[in-house]
C-alpha cells in the first residue's frame, strides 16, 4: 500500500493563484494524497475558492497568525508519512511526489531536494519560466546554508520524523522563514539528499514579498536564524572554522543591507564578520573584478572603510543636489 503524502498549504490572500496550487496537488501522478489549506485569515475570496474543491480537500480557517503558525497547524491535522510544504502561490509538476516518494523509499535519505524555477508575472499579464535552478549535490549543505545558500521549499519532501523532532517551524520568526526551519531540520542531523530534475515551480509576481517587503524585517529576521545557528553548534561542540566563515559571508552580506541607513549597525555586523572569519575575504562570486582586486591591495577591513566613504559622500551630495535643486525651482 502507498504511503500518504500530506501537502500543507499556508494562504493568505492568494484568490488569485490557490486553484492552481490545489490544482498541482490533484494532478500529481502519485495518488495517496491528502491535501491540506490552512486559511491565515484571507480577506479576499481566498476562502471561497478553496470550499469548492469540497472533500477533496481538508481545510481550515482562522485569524491571520502567519504563514508558520499555519504551516504548523497544518502539520498538526496531517497523517502522511511524507510532508511535502506547498505556498499558496506555488504549484508542482505532476511527477514531482512520485519522483521523490520513490527516492526517499530507495535510499536512507530523511529528506529530499530538487531543482525547481521562477515563474516570472510582469505588470502587463504576461508570464515566462526563467532558467532551471540546478541545486545540485552540496559537500557539506550546513555549510551552503549558513553561507545563504537557498533552494525554494517547494522542491523538497521530507519524512514526518524530522519535523516532529525539531518541533516544526519557528513562529517568531517573521522573515526567512524557510532558510531557519531547514537549517534546523539539517542540525537535527536528520539525512538530505540531492535528486535532480526540475519539478517544482516559485511564482514572483511583484517586487515584493514577504522577505523584502520590509528591508529592516529582513535583515533583523537573518541575525537571529544566525545567532540561533551559532549558539546550537557551540552547545554541541561542532562550530569549526569552515562553519564560521560561512556565517561569516552571511554576516557580510547583512553588513552591506544596513551600508546606506544604518551605519552603526553596519560596522557591528563587519566586526562579527571578522570575529568569526579573521581572514575574512568577500566571496569573489557576489562582488566585482575591481572589489576583489582591492581587497587583495588593501585588505578587507580597509577597503570597506573606503566603500563607507564613498557611499556617505554620494549621499551627501545626493542630498544637497537635491536641495540646490528645490531652492532654484523655488517662485
Amino acid at each position: 500500500m502507498a504511503k500518504l503524502v500530506s501537502v500543507i498549504i499556508p494562504c493568505f490572500n492568494a484568490e488569485k493563484w490557490i486553484a492552481e496550487a490545489i490544482g498541482s496537488c490533484l494532478n500529481q501522478t502519485y495518488s495517496a494524497v491528502e491535501i491540506i489549506i490552512i486559511d491565515d485569515g484571507s480577506t479576499d475570496g481566498s476562502l471561497d475558492v478553496i470550499k469548492r474543491y469540497g472533500d477533496r480537500v481538508i481545510w481550515e480557517s482562522g485569524p491571520n497568525r502567519g504563514g508558520n503558525y499555519a504551516r504548523n497547524q497544518g502539520f498538526a491535522l496531517s497523517k502522511g508519512d511524507y510532508i511535502q510544504y506547498l505556498d499558496a502561490d506555488d504549484y508542482l509538476l505532476p511527477e514531482k511526489l512520485e519522483r521523490q516518494v520513490h527516492f526517499l523509499e530507495e535510499t536512507a535519505f530523511d529528506v529530499v531536494y530538487g531543482d525547481w524555477r521562477h515563474q516570472y508575472h510582469l505588470p502587463n499579464g504576461d508570464s515566462y519560466l526563467e532558467d532551471i535552478k540546478v541545486t545540485g549535490n552540496q559537500p557539506d549543505l550546513l555549510e551552503s546554508l549558513l553561507a545563504d545558500w537557498w533552494v525554494s521549499p517547494a522542491c523538497l519532501l521530507f519524512k514526518r520524523s524530522p519535523i516532529t523532532q525539531v518541533g516544526g517551524w519557528d513562529e517568531s520568526l517573521k522573515a526567512g522563514q524557510d532558510r531557519d526551519f531547514f537549517l534546523s531540520i539539517v542540525m537535527s542531523g536528520a539525512k538530505v539528499g540531492y535528486q535532480s530534475g526540475c519539478y517544482s515551480i516559485y511564482r514572483r509576481h511583484g517586487n515584493v514579498t514577504v522577505s523584502t517587503s520590509s528591508k529592516t524585517r529582513y535583515l533583523e529576521s537573518h541575525q537571529i536564524i544566525l545567532e540561533k545557528a551559532e549558539k546550537m553548534l557551540l552547545a554541541e561542540g561542532k562550530l569549526s572554522q569552515s562553519y564560521r566563515d560561512a556565517m561569516a559571508q552571511s554576516y557580510f552580506m547583512l553588513a552591506r543591507g544596513y551600508l546606506e541607513f544604518d551605519p552603526p549597525q553596519y560596522f557591528k555586523l563587519l566586526e562579527k564578520t571578522l570575529t568569526l572569519s579573521p581572514k575574512f575575504q568577500a566571496n569573489s562570486t557576489d562582488r566585482t573584478a575591481a572589489y576583489t582586486l582591492a581587497q587583495r591591495l588593501f585588505g578587507f577591513r580597509n577597503l570597506e572603510r573606503i566603500v563607507f566613504l564613498i557611499k556617505q559622500t554620494r549621499l551627501f551630495l545626493f542630498y544637497w543636489l537635491g536641495k540646490f535643486r528645490f531652492s532654484s525651482d523655488s517662485p
